[in-house]
């Protein structure tokens, strides 16, 4: 590990000229100050450091890591057990120095950073450096150079990131197989969930985000999971694992709760099936984001086109952003040590130079917008859903009143949310699927629920 760790703090050296301090992080208190939630180390500082420390900080110049935190209190050991000293996390990381926190103020000369996402600890990064340090301040100065220069390495994964990714993806992979086989005496979404993130735990991992595991799959970040279990719904799961050192996956599937799907489930589903296959086909280095995002609206559209829900000429209804009414969100992001990797930074890491958010309605929740790169991993992941917030708007069905069959639509209302996801790795010469292994065809997920 500490031979990947300097090659990483080499290969920012190489990049910058300046100091950089960042900070870990600390836990937020529930309800009281022993009661927290669990903490997960800031993901730029683990880049670097490598292990998941708490209240630390590490300085980096020229290649070389310091190291800034306080030896566990006496009565530490009490709670919590023996924990390693300085020293020993020093030594573990490579650091070339070891220091107390309270040390850090003699370190902050001409000093970049970013911010952390828990308030003690941006409130101390602003106190410390006599500058706002908000996580939702635009970047600017050093700051903006030091987040332009992180972002370039973590663009791209190098070996030892790609054996931690494939081991997310592994007990990810497991995890919806669970969820499958589960669901047949399942009688609450609830139920399902516990089965997929009991396999999580069960590796010793977290879950890389919130699960969503609903009947309710319009809701795109439903956090809900009391609804009851019909035979007649698809259950939609969207649910990943993230490793100890904090490396993600992020998988979707969707399955009909009585193990088959019906003849206008079915229909919906290979439409957003294709999608997800042809955009993944077109993975390849020097190809834009973009432009597998707007293939996979064209393949909906067309597919609509086909079923008599939307009418007209697929490219012509996608320059309308007609496709948005049903896939209103953009086909993946970037995947590694967040689940929406870098989107701390805003766009800086997702939008290429000079690039900005499109106002259009069907291009304007894109979260990646360059050209890809070998190395760097994404997620694909076409979807359609009945928002009712969008399709019973007065103002869409009148705009779209001659483009949207309204009649034909309400044969496929038993379709409220589809999405299917996978993490795809671009390679030298195309992609390799990660989560490959986890079926997406319809009667193989049939089969996994049935058995």
């Amino acid at each position: 590990m500490q031979t990947i760790l300097r090659h990483r703090r080499q290969k920012l050296a190489e990049i910058i000229d300046f100091p950089a301090i960042l900070w870990s992080g600390s836990s937020s208190p529930r309800n009281f100050s022993a009661n927290t939630f669990p903490h997960r180390a800031n993901s730029h500082f683990l880049y670097f450091a490598g292990i998941p420390l708490e209240n630390a900080a590490i300085r980096l110049e020229s290649g070389k890591l310091q190291l800034f935190i306080d030896d566990p209190h006496p009565s530490s050991a009490l709670w919590h057990g023996e924990t390693p000293t300085r020293e020993e996390i020093a030594a573990k990381i490579g650091a070339d120095e070891a220091k107390t926190m309270a040390e850090l103020g003699s370190y902050l000369e001409n000093v970049a950073t970013l911010p952390v996402q828990d308030a003690t600890t941006w409130t101390q990064q602003t106190q410390l450096l006599n500058r706002w340090v908000l996580p939702k301040n635009p970047l600017e100065g050093i700051d903006l150079e030091l987040a332009k220069a992180i972002v370039s390495l973590r663009l791209t994964h190098d070996a030892a990131a790609l054996v931690e990714l494939r081991k997310a993806a592994a007990v990810s992979i497991t995890a919806h197989k669970a969820g499958m086989a589960a669901t047949g005496k399942a009688k609450l979404e609830a139920e399902v969930r516990a089965a997929m993130e009991a396999v999580i735990i069960g590796q010793n991992m977290t879950n890389a985000y919130t699960s969503i595991v609903t009947v309710h799959g319009e809701v795109l970040h439903n956090n809900h999971y009391y609804h009851s279990l019909q035979l007649g719904d698809l259950l939609l799961a969207d649910v990943g694992a993230e490793t100890q050192t904090g490396w993600a996956a992020d998988i979707t599937r969707t399955w009909p709760v009585s193990g088959k799907f019906s003849s206008t489930q079915r229909d919906i589903y290979d439409i957003v099936l294709a999608a997800h296959d042809a955009c993944i086909q077109n993975i390849a280095p020097g190809v834009e984001y973009a432009e597998i995002h707007l293939l996979a609206a064209t393949i909906i559209a067309e597919g609509l086109v086909d079923l008599g829900i939307l009418q007209g000429k697929p490219e012509d209804l996608v320059k309308m952003d007609l496709h948005a009414l049903f896939f209103p969100h953009g086909i993946g992001h970037l995947l590694g040590l967040d689940v929406h990797d870098m989107e701390d930074l805003g766009d800086i890491a997702g939008y290429d130079e000079g690039r900005n958010r499109s106002s259009r309605f069907g291009l304007s929740y894109l979260r990646l917008n360059r050209p890809l790169r070998a190395g760097m991993l994404v997620t694909i992941e076409p979807g359609f859903y009945q928002v009712p917030a969008i399709l019973n708007d007065p103002k869409i069905r009148d705009q779209y009143q001659y483009l949207v069959n309204w009649e034909r639509l309400e044969k496929f209302a038993d379709v409220r949310g589809i999405r299917i996801e996978d993490d795809v790795l671009v390679t030298a010469s195309g992609s390799e699927v990660l989560t490959a292994s986890l079926p997406s065809q319809a009667t193989a997920i049939e089969d996994l629920v049935s058995c």
